[in-house]
């Protein structure tokens, strides 16, 4: 990948933490991974962005 070329997240820009799991309840990662996103290997951003939909399914709904 290009030095500047943009990386692939699933951000939705609805960053709220489940507090029960420390999940955010718009992309469903942990709050570590939010943090290390941009240190991890794009193999590691894709292996994550698999299990997002599981994780997803089990948070609590959010109300738009």
């Amino acid at each position: 990948m290009p030095e500047n070329a943009p990386i692939k997240s699933p951000c939705k820009l609805i960053c709220t933490l489940d507090l029960s799991s420390g999940m955010c309840l718009g992309c469903g990662r942990s709050r570590d991974e939010i943090a290390s996103w941009v240190n991890y290997s794009d193999t590691e951003r894709d292996d994550i962005m698999s299990a997002l939909p599981a994780r997803l399914k089990q948070l609590p709904k959010i109300a738009h």
